[in-house]
């Protein structure tokens, strides 16, 4: 019989790179989203595994709801990504992404110890907790210091799946991933901002200067279709350990918008803040760039690069895709988006 996986956050972009991961390995798929997230079933319409993936209401804070699916499907593997993982959110909205990246968590790995212990467990920890970084790079057993809520909710949920695979026996994996990018990633997300900024303009859908924060924050990017397989091999393990997966490289953001503007044929004009320009410079035909104070986050986090020699060794994990690979697959599948509809 195909083995069972359940994911939360079905709807996001890890959600559908997994699903398709593990349809294609045979997998029964469950995908659990929050009823609110039903406008984004078109990532798994995208992927082309709408139909071939079973969907159930779920919800991080009910906890009825998840012992229930939990006791009444029994997941060979259960694959937690859901949460509120919007880092700039999360400082308007520390209570409820408390409730969701931390305690929501407790209420999973509850379920499975009463429910269904022989499940293996997958947390998906976040660079984020690193935050002011203590060591570069950052390992498995770097120190943590967190820079937002996020980041100190899901502090708290990586540390508690450590604890229930100590104290209970649980397969419990937590997967430290960094920075991961693709053509499904949210808009709200800089490096899809920013890809879909320059496909608007080489379409001629706006002509507004790209507003952006801090362009010197530099992030260790990496393509999110390699990273699900990362947390597939965790669970393939004889022993559930903790791994950080990434591509011990380091970009600023300033960097990732040289280099979509390249890929979308446009060079960059820089500008300070507070200058409200189109989106050319008449006399260069250079593209705007502004920097809006409004993006700045009240604690950054200047710097995250990864060590993920331990994946390399035990899971025998590489990506595929470098990062400017990456960046040229996110620009050409904006741009084809926009040339579809226009």
């Amino acid at each position: 019989m195909s083995k069972i996986a359940m994911i939360t956050g079905i709807t996001g972009q890890d959600g559908g790179y997994l699903a398709k991961l593990l349809l294609e390995k045979d997998y029964k798929v469950i995908g659990l989203y929050r009823r609110g997230a039903t406008d984004t079933f078109s990532k798994l319409k995208e992927h082309g595994i709408f139909d071939k993936v079973e969907l159930m209401d779920f919800d991080l804070l009910e906890l009825s709801n998840i012992c229930r699916l939990i006791k009444r499907y029994q997941p060979d593997e259960f694959y937690n990504l859901a949460a509120q993982s919007y880092v700039a959110a999360s400082w308007s909205e520390p209570i409820y992404t408390a409730q969701a990246d931390a305690i929501g968590v407790a209420y999973i790995l509850e379920a499975i110890r009463e429910f269904s212990p022989k499940t293996k467990f997958y947390q998906a920890s976040t660079s984020e907790m690193f935050g002011l970084v203590q060591e570069v790079p950052q390992r498995e057993n770097t120190p943590f210091y967190p820079r937002s809520p996020y980041g100190c909710a899901k502090l708290y949920a990586h540390w508690l799946t450590t604890n229930y695979r100590e104290s209970f026996g649980l397969f419990a994996c937590s997967g430290i991933l960094f920075n991961h990018e693709s053509p499904m990633r949210g808009k709200e997300f800089v490096t899809r901002k920013i890809t879909d900024y320059f496909a608007q303009l080489s379409v001629g859908l706006t002509d507004k200067p790209l507003e952006l924060g801090n362009l010197d924050a530099k992030r260790d990017w990496g393509y999110a279709g390699d990273y699900v397989e990362a947390m597939w091999l965790m669970l393939q393990q004889e022993k559930a350990d903790t791994y950080v997966i990434s591509t011990g490289e380091t970009h600023p953001i300033r960097d990732f918008v040289t280099l979509s503007g390249k890929y979308a044929g446009f060079d960059i004009e820089w500008h300070g803040e507070g200058i409200n320009e189109k989106g050319i410079d008449r006399k260069t035909g250079k593209t705007i760039v502004v920097v809006n104070p409004k993006f700045f986050r009240p604690a950054e986090v200047e710097s995250l690069i990864g060590d993920s020699s331990k994946a390399h060794k035990i899971l025998g994990w590489k990506r595929k895709v470098s990062y400017e690979g990456l960046c040229k697959m996110m620009v050409e599948k904006d741009i084809e988006r926009y040339r579809k509809i226009s």
